[in-house]
This record gives structure tokens, sequence and C-alpha cells, in this order.
């Protein structure tokens, strides 16, 4: 497990990392109780639970998500910036960045809570590490933005929202055919819980949602630990400490036979020679006893890159070398996409304990404000299932996706699917329209502007 050393830091070094980390562990715990309370509203409008029982389950959930949780979506939001050429900047600009990155997303994931607007600190985030990205590459030219990577995240932003109100409205009607006790699409008595069997439902959705959320949310917040970590410490971060160049110097052999044969039997191959180029790289700097490990770092993911385009739609290899191929492109990405154990700890206990803090505010937006009629236990339960499996798809396929917005949707498509569009609240819609076109403009321009503002001043 890769530890935290400071001891290549000066004090004043470490100082700044370590209230950075804290920096990132409020932004995490803030997300908390601005997203969870997204996933609480149902339970506590259809007295399912009592408010206090409900967030601490919730926050219970919130926890094991992140620590059950892989790193397919932590990798995603690394990948959003060059960190490779980030790992090799002066440390005041390291530090401008994460500091122009920290608050910025602190500042509007903190503004629209206090106005009660669910809001996306998925998009926050992403935006934060956009603007900077787009900054840096002004001031340093390079890789630049991973305009590939952020054009699938956007994409699984946009279209998530979409998926949850319509599935919702779909889920309502097929109910509404299906279940003969109509008790559950009426407004639910003050004080008198739901049916056994729809608490129950509505119980575990709130849970499998909450833990969906901690799975998601929770891996965007151990992305970002991680961009601070090797931004500050590359020679600890870079690369997993199970990495070995002895070892990795006769994989790279291995590969380069592979290629070389194949090639000489097809012909040419414009990724196979990629692969070459970087392998070539990599055994100049690995013969070095004191190589720089953020330089392997970015030789290495170059040359996995490649590999892995070898045997994509038009494969390079025959399928027996296929298959060995693939298996290591996956053990490869293993030692520069990794997250050390205490720091997924360290954010499963903030973004738990913040779920268990502060969620009233959005709560009463999304009991009370999203439709003009009360919500129903059927509601709160189609609401709720569709949101866990929109969050959980996108988990699997390492989409980052938005909590607040899955959910906020699939309320907006119950309130349609009850009484029609005219059972909306048009003005909390236009609220949470705004925020959800201006969060990211707003966090590249503040986090751009901050970053440029900081480097101006430190140097």
């Amino acid at each position: 497990m890769n530890v935290l050393d400071l001891s290549a830091l000066s004090s004043g070094g470490a100082i700044l990392l370590i209230a950075f980390i804290i920096a990132v562990l409020a932004f995490e715990f803030v997300n908390g109780f601005h997203d969870t309370a997204n996933a609480v509203a149902t339970v506590i409008y259809t007295n399912s639970l009592k408010p206090t029982v409900a967030v601490v389950i919730s926050g219970i959930c919130n926890f094991a998500g992140v620590i059950l949780g892989g790193i397919g979506v932590a990798a995603g939001i690394i990948k959003l910036l060059p960190v490779n050429d980030m790992m090799n900047i002066p440390f005041a600009e390291s530090a401008s960045i994460v500091g122009a990155v920290l608050l910025a997303a602190i500042f509007w994931n903190l503004g629209t809570w206090y106005l009660g607007i669910p809001c996306s600190s998925s998009h926050t985030m992403i935006g934060s590490l956009l603007g900077v990205g787009i900054v840096f590459f002004w001031r340093h030219g390079g890789e630049g933005v991973n305009w590939g990577k952020a054009q699938e995240i956007g994409l699984s932003l946009l279209f998530s929202p979409l998926f949850g109100c319509f599935a919702a409205i779909f889920l309502m009607w097929f109910l509404s055919k299906l279940i003969k006790n109509k008790a559950i699409f009426q407004e639910p008595e003050r004080g008198t819980p739901p049916p056994w069997w729809i608490r129950g439902i509505l119980i575990l959705t709130c849970s499998t949602v909450s833990f969906a959320h901690g799975n998601n949310d929770g891996q965007k917040g151990v992305g970002l630990f991680m961009v601070i970590l090797m931004i500050f410490l590359p020679a600890q971060f870079a690369l997993h400490n199970s990495f070995d160049g002895g070892k990795m110097l006769s994989t790279i052999q291995n590969i380069e036979r592979k290629i070389e044969a194949t090639l000489a039997r097809v012909g040419e191959n414009e990724a196979a020679e990629e692969v070459l180029e970087s392998t070539g790289k990599l055994k100049v700097l690995l013969a070095s006893p004191d190589y720089s490990r953020p330089q392997v770092r970015k030789e290495l993911q170059r040359m996995n890159k490649y590999l892995a385009e070898t045997t994509g739609d038009r494969p390079f290899f025959n399928s027996s070398d296929k298959a060995e191929v693939k298996a290591t492109v996956k053990s490869l990405a293993k030692y520069y996409e990794f997250a050390p154990r205490w720091v997924v700890v360290l954010i499963s206990l903030a973004l738990g304990i913040g779920t268990m803090i502060g969620w009233k505010r959005i709560v009463v937006t999304i009991g009370e404000k999203i439709g003009k009629s009360h919500l129903t236990y059927a509601q709160g339960a189609t609401a709720e299932i569709i949101a866990s499996i929109t969050i959980a798809l996108s988990t699997y396929y390492h989409a980052p996706v938005s909590t607040t917005h899955v959910l906020s949707s699939a309320v907006a498509g119950t309130m349609i699917a009850k009484d029609g569009t005219q059972n909306l609240q048009r003005s909390t819609l236009i609220n949470i329209l705004t925020a959800w076109v201006l969060t990211l403009p707003v966090t590249i321009i503040v986090s751009g502007g901050l970053y440029y503002l900081f480097t101006a001043i430190f140097g």
C-alpha cells in the first residue's frame, strides 16, 4: 500500500498538502449532505422512516458503497487532466492548481446547498478540473484536457437525468396496471406509515441509492484525492508500490517479441508501431537505477493505450495471443490506476458522516417543491428504483453520473405520470435546470481564473 511520506516536502509544502487533504474531505463531506439528501427524501416524505433513522442508514450505506466499490470512476476523473505533465511542474504551480479546484468546487456546492437547490457535485468537480486543465494547456501546451474522456463524462451526465425521467414515467404506468391496491398511489396520511411491503421496498431502495451514490460519487472524491497526491508527491504516487522495474523489463521484452513476430507476419500496423516506440523508451528509462516514476508512468500508459488498440475492432494479434495481450493490458493498468486503502477509507468516512448532517434543505426541495402534490408511496418507490438502477449501471460502466439530477428527474417523472406536466412546480424546476446549465461554465471559469490568479501571485 502506498503510504503518505511527507519527507520529500518542505515543512510549508507538507502543511499545504495536509490542508488540501482536509479540503478534499470537506468537499466530500458537503457532497454527503448535498447529494445524499436525495436518497432519504422519499422515505421521509412517505413516513417510511423517521429523518434521523433515514440519514443514519443512508450514511452507513454511503460508507459501504465507497469501501466496496472499485476505482473505475476514479480513474476516469484522473484521466480528465494531463496529470503526467502536472507532476513535472514547480511546487507553487501544483499548489495553485489544487487550491483552485478545491475552492471552486466547495464554493459552488455550498452556495447551491444554502439556497436549497439540488445541484450535481459531479458537475461541480468535473467543471473545476476542466477549468484548471484548460488553463494548464494554455500555459504549458502538452497533452491538455482529455476531451475524449470529457465528452464521455458529459454524455453520461446529460442523458442519465433524461433516462431517469422517462423510465420513472414508464414504471409508474406499469405499476398502476400491475398493482390493484390503489392506496399506494394516494397521498399518505400524516404520521401514518405505508403498508409493510411498500415500506420495505422504500427502505431497501433508499439504502440501494445511498450505496450506489457512495459507489459512484465516492470514487470521484478518491480520484480528486489521487490527483492531489500525484501532483504533490509524484515519486510516491505516480505508480503503485508493487511496481518492479526488473519484472517490468521482462514484460516489455515479451510484448516486443510478440509485436515484432506479428508485424513480420501481417505487415504494418500503426498501433503496434506506437507500442514498440514506447517499449524502447521504457527500456531506456528502466535501465537507470534511479528512474523517474512519473516518466515511467507516462510512457507505460501510452504503451498500454496502444497495446489495447491492437486487440480492438480490428485485432492485430491472432486469437490465442489476443487473449494473452488483453490480460497483460489489464494487469499493467493496475500500476497506474489505483488508490491506497487509506484514501478510500478517509473518503468513505467523510461522505458517510456528511450524509448525516445538513440534509434538510435539499430534502425539502425534493419532497415538497418539485411537484404540486405530496409524494405518494408508489412515487417514492419508483424514483428510488430508477435512481439506484441508473447509478449502479453507470458505475459498472465507469461513468460518473449525478445522483441529484437522476433522482430529481425521476421524482419529476413520477409527478408527470400522476397528473401530467401541470403537476410540476415550474419555479423549482427552473432553479434546478438553471443550476444544471450554469454549473459547468461557472466552475470552469472560477477554477481556471483562480489558477491563473494564484500563479500570477505566487509564481
